[in-house]
């Protein structure tokens, strides 16, 4: 799914890329402050949702964009947008439980998902 050498990603896949990648990260730090009880609110920080774009920015070669124009014209202007409202929501609170809930089944999927990706790439090596 997200190995731009296999195939080219679709433009809805990539501008979901930033959200799916920052709710996993936001839902391990739930997780991690429900169970270790050292925390009941995680801040929405700009570190996490810049890493979800860095990764967006990443796979942003291989993706399938209907349109030229949306190359330059829609790709970066959307990072940066994304990028500004991380750095503005940074200070906000949410209840560890909330990201926990919404954050592991994204987790979850994406992880289910690498490993279909890698069997099938493993079964396609072996009928070679």
């Amino acid at each position: 799914m997200f190995c731009a050498a296999e195939r080219p990603m679709n433009l809805a896949l990539w501008l979901s890329v930033p959200f799916l990648f920052t709710a996993a990260v936001f839902g391990l730090m739930g997780s991690a402050g429900l169970v270790t009880a050292s925390w009941s609110t995680v801040g929405l920080s700009p570190v996490v949702s810049g890493a979800g774009i860095a990764v967006a920015i990443g796979v942003s070669g291989e993706v399938r964009w209907t349109r030229p124009w949306q190359r330059v014209w829609l790709r970066w202007p959307y990072l940066v947008a994304l990028l500004t409202s991380g750095v503005i929501v940074g200070a906000v609170e949410v209840p560890a439980l909330v990201t926990t809930v919404v954050g592991l089944p994204v987790l979850l999927g994406l992880v289910f998902l690498c490993l279909v990706e890698s069997d099938e790439n493993w079964s396609a090596s072996d009928s070679r």
